[in-house]
């Protein structure tokens, strides 16, 4: 006989694999809280769907809410059905996002072939959090083609990012020091393509001159990727066409050289050890004892944190 539990997956599995919205929105719900049901949903639902994920990174204003809002009109223009997942920082209070759906996609809300959702990091070290992964699992499994994650672009989330989508676009803007920081962060090395947005304003041509200087000595990309820069005003939708065509041309560079799978199994890497992060987390803000004790210098923490992951062994000597 069926369980409680195993009725109410199966229900709900249901109405997901018809397409109701409402379910969708549940199973994400579910998997972002870590719920028993969403992770046995996500079991029945995983590996099913081949969507094309682009991640868009960078600097806080550099526009990249409106310039995935642009990327989203030429999609469904070609007929794509689109999600986007707006990862945010979370509430040090609350745990949950701070700054909620993109105000400038909201325009997208009556269209069925849009569905926008945003998910908090969760503490995930200012970077994405493995609910972010599992939340992509269940858009490709209700049949989105094409899926943009936006992050806020601080922290750690930028180098993420590559781990878990196919194309990487990293939007930069003509401000003083865009671009050296994006040196010095690393994150010219993860970038698929480039986006110098906000291009009407002052040092567009100069920015673009110091990106094509630094990929002239990074090292080669995988099938010999040469990563584009695209000019762009999203707010007037200048160079957006283009620039979705070099998102398309990424992803046939992907499937030609069959790059595909080593990206989908690397996504599947970041979500176990995301999972294994927010288990140590939780344990060690349980463990007020074995942390003191490494304050007092009578544990190192690598004996710290054996003890916590294997409880068992606490009762040994140090």
């Amino acid at each position: 006989m069926a369980s409680a539990g195993e009725t109410q997956a199966a229900e709900l599995e249901g109405r997901f694999r018809e397409g109701d919205i409402r379910a969708l929105a549940r199973a994400l719900t579910l998997v972002e809280s870590g719920h028993p049901l969403g992770q046995e949903l996500l079991k029945r639902l995983r590996g099913q769907g081949r969507a094309k994920v682009v991640g868009v990174t960078g600097s806080p204003g550099a526009g990249k809410s409106t310039l995935t809002d642009r990327l989203i009109v030429e999609a469904r223009q070609r007929g794509e059905k689109v999600g986007v997942l707006a990862v945010d920082p979370s509430s040090p209070f609350t745990g949950g996002a701070i700054l909620g759906d993109r105000i400038r996609m909201m325009r997208h809300h009556q269209d069925p072939g849009v569905y926008i959702r945003s998910l908090a990091s969760r503490g995930a070290l200012g970077g994405l959090a493995g609910a972010t992964v599992a939340a992509l699992a269940l858009l490709e499994a209700f049949g989105f083609d094409r899926i943009f994650v936006e992050t806020v672009g601080v922290g750690q989330s930028e180098v993420d990012i590559a781990r878990v989508a196919d194309t990487t676009l990293l939007v930069l803007t003509p401000a003083a020091g865009d671009a050296v920081q994006a040196f010095k962060a690393g994150v010219m090395e993860i970038a698929d393509l480039f986006a110098v947005n906000k291009f009407d304003l002052p040092g567009g041509d100069r920015i673009i001159q110091e990106l094509k200087s630094a990929l002239d000595l990074s090292p080669p990309r995988p099938g010999g990727w040469r990563p584009p820069i695209f000019p762009t005003v999203a707010a007037t939708g200048e160079g957006v066409e283009a620039l979705f065509e070099g998102l398309e041309a990424h992803h046939q560079h992907l499937l030609g050289h069959g790059l595909l799978e080593a990206h989908r199994l690397e996504r599947a890497r970041f979500e176990v050890e995301s999972v294994i992060q927010e288990w140590g987390r939780k344990k060690t803000h349980k463990a007020g004892d074995l942390v003191a004790r490494v304050a007092r210098g009578e544990l190192s923490p690598e004996e710290a944190a054996r003890r916590l992951l294997r409880p068992e062994a606490q009762e040994g000597p140090a």
